[in-house]
């Protein structure tokens, strides 16, 4: 009896562990070369990966958090790219701007919808269903 119940002991909180959720946010539209997306992962209630697709081929980049910032006054969270550039991401409303300290890249990113379109595709189980739900998953890890 001992044995088993050490079994559970050991193994409930591997049950309850989530496999995780994302948000999704892009900007462009798919396909072209102005097209960019970027996925915010938190796993085990702590963030996680990000990755960052762009293009036409939607090249693919591993993106670093590097952590809670503000920007202008604003509260914001910093990107590593793998180029050594540090992004700024700011939550505004339902969207996310995006952008350098210079302010030479700037681009406001929406929530981006991943799941069946009139009945064809696949539901995207971990994917935030809505952009309100998605920046609740931003403030809540990433801010």
């Amino acid at each position: 009896m001992k044995t088993i119940l050490a079994f559970f002991l050991l193994i409930s909180p591997l049950a309850m562990a989530q496999p995780g959720q994302v948000a999704n946010y892009s900007t462009g539209k798919p396909g072209t070369d102005g097209y960019e997306q970027f996925s915010f992962w938190v796993r085990n209630n702590t963030v996680s990966t990000i990755s960052y697709v762009y293009g036409r081929d939607r090249k693919e980049a591993n993106i670093k958090y590097l952590g809670k910032s503000s920007l202008n006054g604003k509260p914001a969270f910093k990107l590593g790219l793998p180029t050594g550039v540090v992004l700024y991401a700011v939550p505004l409303d339902i969207t996310l701007m995006v952008t350098d300290r210079p302010g030479k890249y700037v681009k406001r990113f929406s929530w981006q919808y991943e799941g069946p379109v009139d009945g064809i595709g696949t539901f995207c189980q971990p994917c935030a269903p809505d952009e309100r739900s998605a920046m609740r998953l931003l403030k809540s890890f990433y801010l």
